[in-house]
C-alpha cells in the first residue's frame, strides 16, 4: 500500500469521497443508452465497446472520441448536451442506486463523516440525483464542468479534499473505474475499487471490494489503507 499513514482500525475516514456514475448509481448502462440514441440519429454506428472505453472519462473526452469514431456532424458541446439531457431523462424515471451504497451514505452521514461527490458528470445530472437524497447528503459536490483537468488527472479529489478541509491521506475514495481510480490515487487519497462496468486493473494504493455492501463506516479507512480487510475484499 506503498507510504499511506497507518490508522486505528476502527478510525473514521476525515471524508468519503464518491465517484457517482456506476458507484453511487447504476447510470453507465444510462449513458450507454444515450451513445447509442446519438449516434444512430445521426447515422453513424457504436459499439458496447468503444462505449465501455468512455467509462469515467471528462465528458469532453468522451465527446470527442464519439465525434472521431463516428464523424457525426457535432461538436463537442451539443455532443454533451445531448447525452446529458437524455441520461437526466432517464434517471428522472428512475434511480438505480448501487447495492450498499444508500446504507453507507446514511451512516457516514449519521456517524458526522462529510461526503463529497466527485464526479466527471455536469452539474445538471449529479443535482438530480442529489436532490432525491436527504438535504445534507454531501457537503460538496465536484462536478466535470467545475474543474480544469479531468479524471484520470488528481485535480477533482484534490478539490474534494480542499473543500472539506481535510489531508487526502485521511479520506477515502469510492471508485468503479480505472480512470477514476487513478484521479483518486494520484491525489493521494485511499482508493476502494468498486469495478462495475469494467474491469479496474492493479493500481497502487487501491484495493478491490465486489460490493459496498455489508462494508461500514468504521471499516472504511482500514480496508482501504490495507490495515484490514472485510469478507468481499482483497488488497492489490
Amino acid at each position: 500500500m506503498g507510504t499511506a499513514p497507518l490508522h486505528r482500525a476502527d478510525a473514521l475516514p476525515a471524508g468519503v469521497l464518491w465517484d457517482m456514475d456506476g458507484t453511487l448509481v447504476d447510470t453507465e448502462p444510462y449513458w450507454i443508452v444515450a451513445e447509442h440514441e446519438l449516434v444512430a440519429a445521426h447515422g453513424g454506428e457504436w459499439s458496447d465497446a468503444l462505449a465501455h472505453q468512455l467509462v469515467g472519462n471528462a465528458l469532453e473526452v468522451s465527446a470527442q472520441v464519439i465525434i472521431d469514431h463516428t464523424g457525426i456532424p457535432l461538436g463537442v458541446p451539443d455532443v454533451i448536451d445531448a447525452l446529458l439531457l437524455r441520461v437526466i431523462e432517464q434517471v428522472r424515471g428512475h434511480i438505480p442506486w448501487r447495492p450498499g451504497a444508500l446504507e453507507l451514505l446514511r451512516e457516514l452521514n449519521e456517524s458526522g463523516v462529510p461526503n463529497v461527490l466527485v464526479t466527471m458528470s455536469w452539474r445538471s445530472l449529479a443535482s438530480t440525483i442529489v436532490e432525491s437524497l436527504p438535504t445534507g447528503s454531501f457537503a460538496h459536490i465536484v462536478t466535470g464542468d467545475a474543474v480544469t483537468r479531468g479524471k484520470p488527472h488528481p485535480e477533482p479529489y484534490l478539490l474534494a479534499a480542499r473543500l472539506i478541509g481535510a489531508d487526502p491521506a485521511a479520506c477515502v475514495a469510492l471508485e468503479d473505474s480505472p480512470t477514476g481510480v487513478r484521479s483518486a490515487t494520484a491525489a493521494g487519497v485511499p482508493t476502494i475499487a468498486i469495478p462495475h462496468i469494467v474491469a479496474v486493473p492493479p493500481i497502487s494504493g487501491a484495493v478491490h471490494l465486489a460490493t459496498l455492501e455489508g462494508l461500514r463506516a468504521k471499516d472504511l479507512l482500514a480496508v482501504a489503507t490495507g490495515a484490514a480487510s472485510i469478507p468481499a475484499a482483497s488488497g492489490e
